[in-house]
Formats: C-alpha cells, structure tokens, sequence
C-alpha cells in the first residue's frame, strides 16, 4: 500500500475513503495507460476512485465496469470528423455524458480533470461548488497541438484555445505537469504558483514491457528489424520515418532491414498510402494496434527503434511515450533532435538535426552497423527507466498533489454521510 501520512490523510475518522473523480475525453481507460495508473495508484493510497471515460471501439466498450476496484463509468462517443462542426458535436455530447454520470457518482473530494480538451473544467467547476478540489492533469498543451496539428496559425480558433487554457488553470487548484517544460508552461502562461504544479512524469508500467528472446521470422528475412510505436496523427512524424527509410534504402543503398509500424490514428491511412508511393509496401509493415504480447515480441526483436516526431511547437517541450517504452526494452532510438527528448532519453538515443530526413536516415545506418553501441545505448535507457524517470517517482508526486489539493478538506463521503444519517450507496 502507497498511504502514507506524508501524504495527508486519504480516510476520514469515521473510517470513510476520500473519493477522487477522474475525467478522460480523448481515450478509454484503462486503455489510457497514465490514467491507469494514476488510478491503481490513488487506489492504493486509499483513494474509492472512478473514471468517467468515453466507451472504446474494441476494448473498454462495457457502460459500466469495476476493474481492480476502480469504477469506470462509460460513455458513447464518435469521434470528430469534418472539421470544427464535427469537434463541437464531439465536445458537446462528452461534456453532456460527463456531467449526467458525474451527478450519479455523487460528491467527491477531488475532480482530477485530464486534457484534452480543454473544456473539462466546466464539470469541474459544477463539482467545485460542491465541496470538490480540481486537479488539472495537463496532458498536451493544446494551443501548441492546435498549431502544430492544423498549421491555421494564431487564428480565430487558437484565440479561443488559448482562452480555454487560461480558464482551466485558473478554476485549476493544483495542476500536473508532464515534464518541466509543461511546469514552465503552467507558472508562466497560466499564472499558477509553482507551489501548486507538480511534474508527474509518464513512465511505462516495467510489468508490461518484459522483453522475450527475439524472434528473427519478425524480420521477414533480412538481417535488421525496425520498429514504430505510437499514434499515428499529423503531428507523428510518421511521414518523415518513412520519407527517411526511402532515403536509407535509395541513397544509401541499404536493403538489409524491414519495418514495422505499430499502433493506429486518424493519419495511419494516409501513411500506408505514402508508402505504397515510395515503394517500401515490400519492406514496411503496418500492424494497427495489437495486443501487449504481440508488441513485446516486436520490440524485443527490433535493432533499431524510431522516434520520428517533426519539431513544432508541441512536440518539442513535449514528453513522447513511445521514448520511454522503447527504453523499457532496452532498444536503441533513433530521434529528431527535440528538447524534451533529449531529458527523456539522454545517450539512450541518437539525434538527427530537427526535420532532417536524409540525417535520420543516416543515423539508423550508423546503428545497424554498430551492434555494441545499440547494447550500449539499450542499457543506459534502461537503467533510466528504472531510476530517475520511474513510476515511483511519479506516484510520490501525484499523492504529494492530491495531499495538498485536499489539505484541511473533510472527506466528501463523511460529509454525505452526516448529511444524510447513512453512508452512500455504490
């Protein structure tokens, strides 16, 4: 158990748990996998903790579920499509289901809010008046995604993303920060007392990614394996990987290798189309998204591991999750040269200058010939997943957040109970 008296007190005298409410809109949890564990670890400080989430496609798709003793209460939700009308029909019908299974939740002592978007605090404000704290998990920073996404510029809709963000840190009484860059972002931008931002960093859950002897069929008989993980929207960069394999295959002459591009998004179409163009459809595989045993087997197969993501204005202050997990297997990475990616992996990776395919490419030629600086570099990451960049680390901040969200707050449970001469139902 994570409860700690340095981290105030998650149960009142009566011996009633203090309960957290965590909203989501842009995933299903547990698919979610930092929400996931922000829960398993509120859940065992002592926190009675739900999720309101939206239902997923294939998996998360129950209404209602309790899993490891957190209730996740699931909404239908059709995602986005044909421009800003299709995110406002979006956004409304998630607003609306959250506040209807809000009420049914009943009253709780923190509303722990996660972007995007950002429009959360609504409920949260709603939840606010009713004795809640709000704690604000910044996920993205969304007027640098607006920009980077959509390349519109500063215009009518970013003024309005950014008047979103003041809103939010301003009903925000603590506020969690990916990285230091989202801190900076948080006490500059947003105005909010350092005091009152704490980085909890992602990390990968270690039990998830156990690598397994390699399994050289994966490489469809060349020497080399390499690999992809993660989402695949317009801000990826999974163009750029595959402009730059063309390159390491056309100018440096290197058919020693085959690709595998793992994980979906709204541009994975347009990228399995790009790559019919460049003549790669014979050397880069596109999975979708697999299940945990099929990725381990391909990353504890791959040489070589990428991390294409284009600087723009989100992607460099921006901590990327498929770093981590390639670093949690021990696999080299091969990275445009990017401020937070270089906190994240440090000699873990290698670093082409910022958008530079032809570097890229070379980079991952330079590792494929260098079999004991990939062991090298697949050590260091390693042991930085298991030390300074843990979960561990990440859980002490997120229970230092709530300790102070919540400090001299009687537990809403009690507050109810007392009200009402009886304990809540569930």
């Amino acid at each position: 158990m994570l409860g700690d008296a340095s981290f105030g007190e998650t149960v009142s005298g009566d011996g009633t748990a203090r309960r957290a409410l965590v909203l989501v809109e842009n995933l299903s949890v547990p698919f979610d996998r930092r929400v996931w564990q922000e829960c398993t670890t509120l859940r065992d400080a002592g926190w009675e903790v739900h999720v309101i989430c939206p239902r997923g496609e294939k998996r998360d798709t129950e209404p209602e579920a309790v899993i490891d003793g957190v209730r996740i209460h699931r909404y239908p939700l059709r995602a986005a499509t044909g421009g800003p009308a299709g995110y406002l029909r979006e956004y409304g019908s998630a607003l609306w289901h959250t506040a209807r299974l809000a009420r049914r939740v009943g009253p709780v002592d923190v509303v722990h809010a996660c972007n995007p978007p950002d429009l959360l605090f609504l409920p949260a404000l709603w939840l606010k008046r009713r004795g809640a704290r709000f704690v604000f998990d910044q996920h993205d920073l969304v007027p640098e995604l607006y920009l980077s996404r959509f390349n519109r510029g500063e215009d009518l809709l970013y003024r309005a993303v950014c008047a979103l963000e003041r809103r939010t840190y301003r009903a925000a009484d603590v506020v969690l920060a990916t990285n230091e860059s989202y801190r900076d972002v948080a006490v500059r931008r947003g105005g909010k007392r350092p005091a009152d931002v704490f980085v909890v960093r992602s990390a990968p859950a270690v039990d998830r990614f156990q690598p397994v002897p390699p399994e050289p069929e994966l490489k469809r008989g060349k020497p080399h394996l390499l690999c992809y993980l993660g989402v695949m929207g317009p801000q990826d960069g999974v163009d750029y990987a595959l402009r730059a394999l063309a390159k390491l295959r056309d100018e440096l002459g290197r058919a020693d290798w085959h690709a595998v591009f793992v994980g979906g998004g709204d541009a994975s179409d347009a990228m399995v189309a790009l790559s019919r163009r460049l003549g790669l459809s014979e050397q880069v595989e596109f999975t979708g998204r697999i299940p945990d045993a099929d990725l381990v087997r391909h990353l504890s197969t791959a040489d070589v591991c990428l991390s294409p993501d284009p600087r723009n204005p989100l992607n460099d202050v921006s901590t990327m999750n498929k770093v981590l997990e390639y670093m949690a297997m021990g696999r080299p990475v091969v990275s445009f040269d990017l401020r937070e990616a270089r906190v994240s992996a440090g000699d873990a990776a290698v670093y082409a200058p910022a958008n530079d395919e032809a570097a890229f490419a070379r980079l991952i030629a330079q590792l494929l010939d260098d079999p004991e600086a990939r062991a090298r570099m697949g050590k260091i990451g390693q042991e930085r997943i298991s030390g300074r960049l843990s979960w561990r680390n990440s859980q002490a901040a997120l229970l230092a957040a709530y300790s102070a969200a919540c400090r001299d707050r009687t537990p809403a449970s009690a507050g109810q109970a007392n009200r009402t001469g009886k304990r809540p139902r569930r």
